[in-house]
């Protein structure tokens, strides 16, 4: 996919929240039930628990943050002293994380406005990289694979990245959303857009997302150059509407 297409591409999602931002805040309140599966795993349970003893804070980089709504999943079930650092595209969303976060006092927070499509981030490590809900919002198959890989980096050694892919095509009621797709815009296989008429009943805001199936999540896997350590589905009404890959730097 060419660099234009994947602009355009990305401007039709900034532009999807934008308009829907309200809509989507208030739809986006309840933390996902994957999250408690994935801090129990093992080894994440293993890290936080290092961190404790050591009475050093963790540091998170949640990547797509939207509301924060994660940072406030972590201050709410943890003890631990938590170092957040969230990026995001929307200043309305990244001003309520910030009022919303402001009530944990174990959580230092650092909120930046930044599009991970356009400018991902180049320095820093964590021990913990999140990125909820943002893959199916990345065009291009090749540009996928090369900022998974980047975002990869910015994992501290024994540091686990977190990746979920949205399995939306699986259900009818996302398909009956699907929209045609323009013929002058070039798209791959697994490309779509779909309409959102919560609030916009007149009219129909599209956006775009790309359904990541189980190969291509292998390929993204490999591409970050980490080891998985688990991966599994949860969140939504069955439960199975995320793909969680968890992957480890040893």
């Amino acid at each position: 996919m060419d660099t234009t297409t994947i602009e355009r591409l990305n401007s039709i999602n900034r532009e999807f929240y934008r308009v829907t931002v309200q809509n989507f805040d208030e739809s986006r309140g309840r933390f996902w039930p994957g999250w408690k599966q994935l801090m129990a795993l093992p080894l994440v349970t293993a890290l936080t628990q290092q961190h404790m003893a050591d009475g050093n804070a963790l540091r998170v980089l949640d990547l797509g943050c939207g509301n924060g709504r994660f940072g406030r999943f972590l201050g709410k079930h943890f003890a631990l002293p938590v170092d957040y650092h969230g990026l995001d595209n929307n200043a309305t969303l990244l001003e309520r994380a910030s009022e919303d976060l402001s009530g944990y006092p174990s959580l230092s927070v650092t909120l930046d406005l930044r599009d991970i499509v356009t400018d991902p981030p180049d320095k820093g490590v964590y021990d913990l990289v999140v990125l909820f809900g943002v893959v199916h919002h990345l065009p291009g198959a090749e540009y996928r694979q090369n900022l998974l890989g980047q975002l990869a980096e910015r994992v501290d050694q024994g540091g686990v990245f977190v990746f979920t892919a949205w399995c939306f095509y699986e259900y009818e009621r996302f398909r009956e959303k699907i929209v045609p797709w323009p013929s002058e815009l070039e798209h791959e296989q697994g490309d779509y857009l779909m309409d959102w008429r919560r609030g916009h009943e007149a009219n129909s805001i599209l956006r775009y997302c790309h359904y990541v199936d189980e190969a291509e999540q292998t390929r993204l896997t490999a591409a970050t150059q980490l080891t998985e350590i688990a991966s599994f589905r949860a969140d939504g009404h069955t439960n199975d509407i995320n793909r969680y890959s968890v992957l480890w730097r040893s």
